[in-house]
């Protein structure tokens, strides 16, 4: 197509100059026909790819947000996604990116199985040192899910790696690296996987530091080294100030607990940390409803701290007034009414 433009030469007078437009972008891969016979579908597998990497980060923003409370959304968006990247696969069957992103939206919309096959297959082609840690640690942690330690142990190992501000799996695979060690009774190595990954000065956490910190003091709990875990909630207050409580809630709201119950042990010690004694006790409360879980006694310890806390409360109060309280009454004696 040709454009024609008036370019004045003197007052007056004018003259026509035909200049031909720019030529369009040229594709290097048009044309190329050992692409075009060894991927054919390469164009519309990654319009696939595009579509589906924008449409789970739109879902996963819910997670750290109120717009979607109920999680409906978010679960018709994984819904849609699965089915395009099932139909993607057919058309690529050896695509890691295609199988990295199927397993992750089989695992979010319930399909386990169909998940840990997709995400194996990745690990097939490529090996487990390059398919990358959002592919062996999701397999561990689905591991863990189930149950079957050495297996989970064994991928959350190969995704092991330095905490990376922005990349949350990086986080996450430590926090589940070390609730897999512990269940196996090698607390000493969970405590110092999560340890290792803080530097010795912090100057600021990155939403990725808070999760490992934070997980690192509920290892310490769990162990009973009390004033180890205090000194790593005393150090993120001092940094964080007033929003250590918001932060690691909204972090935490980005992990799927494995076991699910683990939800209710770091909420509880977060939630008394922060100073909300009341729904401390709750949490507390639900996870040891678990007859079965590993470190319910120490659940059942903060909640008779807590309720020494709330009876002691009153009598602390009117001290700090120079008030003298009244003795506490006696206990009962024992003895029986006597009938006439």
């Amino acid at each position: 197509m040709l454009v024609a433009l008036a370019v004045a030469d003197r007052p007056g007078t004018a003259r026509a100059e035909v200049i031909d437009p720019p030529p369009p972008p040229v594709d290097p891969e048009r044309g190329n026909f050992w692409r075009d016979l060894l991927t054919p579908h390469k164009d519309e597998i990654d319009l696939i790819l595009t579509r589906a990497r924008q449409a789970l980060s739109q879902a996963d923003m819910a997670l750290y947000s109120d717009t979607d409370p109920t999680g409906l959304e978010r679960t018709r968006f994984y819904k849609e996604v699965y089915g395009m990247l099932k139909y993607a696969r057919r058309l690529a069957p050896d695509n890691v990116d295609v199988l990295r992103l199927l397993g992750q939206t089989a695992d979010e919309h319930g399909k386990t199985r169909e998940a840990i096959e997709a995400l194996q297959a990745a690990i097939d082609l490529v090996g487990p040192d390059k398919v990358g840690a959002d592919v062996t640690g999701r397999l561990g942690i689905i591991y863990l899910r189930l149950g079957k330690l050495d297996d989970a142990i064994r991928y959350l190992h190969a995704a092991e790696g330095p905490v990376i501000a922005g990349q949350p799996i990086t986080a996450h695979v430590l926090v589940h690296l070390a609730t897999a060690l512990a269940a196996r009774g090698q607390m000493g190595e969970a405590i110092d996987v999560l340890a290792n990954a803080i530097p010795a000065q912090v100057p600021y956490y990155t939403n990725e530091l808070v999760v490992v910190s934070f997980a690192l003091a509920v290892q310490y709990d769990r162990d009973e080294q009390r004033g180890a875990a205090f000194e790593i909630l005393d150090r993120m207050q001092t940094i964080l100030q007033g929003q250590l409580a918001t932060m690691v809630q909204m972090q935490l709201g980005g992990i799927r607990f494995a076991p699910a119950e683990d939800r209710h042990y770091y909420n509880g010690l977060l939630y008394e940390a922060a100073g909300h004694y009341a729904e401390a006790r709750a949490e507390w409360a639900l996870y040891a409803a678990n007859g079965d879980a590993p470190y319910r006694r120490r659940a059942l310890d903060h909640i008779a701290a807590l309720d020494e806390l709330r009876r002691d409360a009153p009598r602390a109060l009117a001290r700090s007034l120079g008030i003298t309280p009244p003795p506490p009454p006696p206990p009962p004696t024992g003895h029986r009414r006597r009938h006439p």
